[in-house]
């Protein structure tokens, strides 16, 4: 009871700052059906209007409202914008553009986690340390030092205390969640708590600096042979849990045209390129960097693009790769009874509904978007119509492909920085007909089948073994052949594996 109260309390606080963004649209659904709570909420649209609030958006004023309650509720709005589904696309879009940035934290502070993570005073780990931080965000802040061998680094702290202060928001988020779920059948229907167990674990993930490291060298391991991009090298001897320490990067902020071009960078490529590497990454390797902001990429002399912060990353498995490839080849081709199929086949829609139907619902979300000027064609757009169109169709909530639609969004929006003239669509066909013809081709689909009917017959006798100790335990065995049978001195399981052995060996060299 106590608990509830003083979680009442908190909430109360907080409906007094989203109504004073007019941002308080948010309990409408809830509202409607608690006549106190809707005298509450216009006694406090009353007292807190906000005349700048007047003309915003609804996910602008709900972004500015969010910016103000502090680094949860920053990282919430940050957890929400990657579901359009639940929230509508407008609100998403908007709630994107939300910045994580706060003030920093004391350089005495700073100071004291590192020695005691470490074990050692500073000036035993580096030789040169800037105690004012280059950029500071809800969870962690950026420091440049020099290590004793002499190699200029930034290093990432995570703030004090920060683990107990975001569980003390998760549980009332889980505590308000809860409530909502059981007063509102609208807010039932955009699961909120889902959404805050989503927050929970990016938050667990990124408050855990070993495992961005980790996520940094697995990027740069799948990237190591793209010409023209590299991720920075991990200095894992001073990485620890609270600290991530990184080579520092001193290229141009990919969104500084004008100092670009004083570089003299063409800015064309370096819009084709950014185009490329997230469709390598994303369809080629299944491991993307998904918080493509302008603050996280930078452009070396030479033209290398280098990314930071990997602390939100995208991964699709080798189904939503081909999946993904397929329906961009399918829309690019026009064939909307292939991305139809590709739909079906993938489980993605029920058998029940009709294919004719849904590639019909395919042509409507395409046509309209391949007619438009090329500065207006967006790949990211077409996939969240896409998204949006299949829900009729009782399609599953995919959250990979909804994070992978959110950063082929930003992606574009850098490439469009640079190039005003970039025809995505262009662009992104020499990556995914690659992909297609290397993934899909009859030689590759026979390999696949291949592999996979070795496995299966590498596992087969320890699946016979188990079946053999089923039926022992229900008593029940095999009807044995005649002891007259030619076959009396061979067992079963021998031949049933003989046989599967003999089929496979047909179709794999056949």
């Amino acid at each position: 009871m106590f608990r509830s109260i003083k979680y009442i309390s908190h909430f109360i606080s907080v409906a007094r700052t989203l109504a004073k963004h007019d941002a308080l649209f948010l309990i409408d659904g809830l509202a409607e059906n608690h006549s106190l709570l809707r005298i509450m909420q216009k006694l406090l649209l009353v007292s807190a209007s906000n005349n700048k609030s007047k003309g915003l958006s609804k996910g602008k004023r709900l972004a500015n409202a969010l910016h103000s309650l502090g680094p949860a509720y920053i990282k919430l709005g940050q957890t929400i914008a990657t579901r359009p589904d639940l929230i509508g696309e407008e609100i998403a879009e908007d709630l994107s553009e939300l910045q994580d940035r706060l003030p920093s934290f004391c350089g005495a502070e700073v100071k004291k986690i590192i020695e005691k993570e470490f074990g050692k005073p500073l000036s035993e780990l580096f030789s040169e340390f800037d105690e004012n931080a280059i950029a500071a965000a809800s969870i962690a802040q950026v420091h440049f030092a020099t290590t004793l061998e002499g190699h200029k680094v930034a290093v990432k702290v995570l703030r004090p205390d920060i683990e107990k202060a975001f569980q003390k928001n998760i549980r009332s988020f889980i505590w308000a969640a809860l409530f909502l779920e059981n007063n509102s059948s609208e807010a039932k229907r955009l699961r909120p708590v889902e959404i805050v167990k989503t927050l929970e674990d990016s938050v667990a993930f990124e408050m855990d600096l070993r495992l961005e490291a980790a996520a940094a060298s697995e990027l740069q391991e799948n990237m190591k042979n793209y010409e023209g991009y590299r991720v920075p090298n991990i200095n894992w001897q001073k990485t620890s849990r609270r600290i991530l320490t990184l080579e520092r990067i001193t290229g141009t902020p990919i969104g500084d045209n004008k100092k670009l071009k004083e570089k003299g960078h063409d800015l064309q490529k370096l819009s084709q390129k950014i185009i490329h590497i997230f469709l390598s990454q994303s369809i080629g390797g299944g491991f993307f960097h998904a918080d493509l902001h302008q603050g996280n990429l930078f452009v070396e002399d030479d033209g290398t693009i280098v990314p930071v912060d990997f602390g939100i990353m995208g991964r699709l498995d080798k189904n939503s790769r081909r999946f993904l490839a397929e329906i961009l080849w399918g829309f690019q081709e026009r064939d909307y009874q292939k991305v139809a199929q590709v739909h079906f086949d993938a489980g993605y829609v029920d058998k029940t509904h009709s294919i004719v139907l849904f590639a019909q619902a395919m042509r409507a979300v395409a046509e309209p978007i391949m007619d438009k000027p090329i500065t207006e064609v967006s790949i990211g757009q077409l996939l969240a119509q896409l998204l949006k169109t299949t829900r009729r169709f009782s399609m599953k909530t995919q959250p990979q492909l909804l994070m992978l639609q959110r950063s082929m969004v930003m992606a574009e929006g850098l490439a469009f920085r640079l190039n005003k003239e970039a025809n995505i669509w262009d662009l992104s066909r020499p990556t995914i007909e690659k992909w297609v013809k290397q993934n899909l081709s009859p030689e590759n689909q026979a390999r696949e089948i291949k592999n996979t009917l070795i496995r299966i017959i590498k596992k087969l006798p320890a699946y016979l073994e188990g079946l053999e100790g089923h039926l022992t335990n229900f008593n029940l065995k095999p009807e044995l052949p005649t002891p007259h049978s030619k076959f009396e001195n061979i067992g079963w399981g021998s031949l049933i594996i003989g046989f599967v052995i003999g089929l496979s060996l047909f179709f794999i060299f056949g």
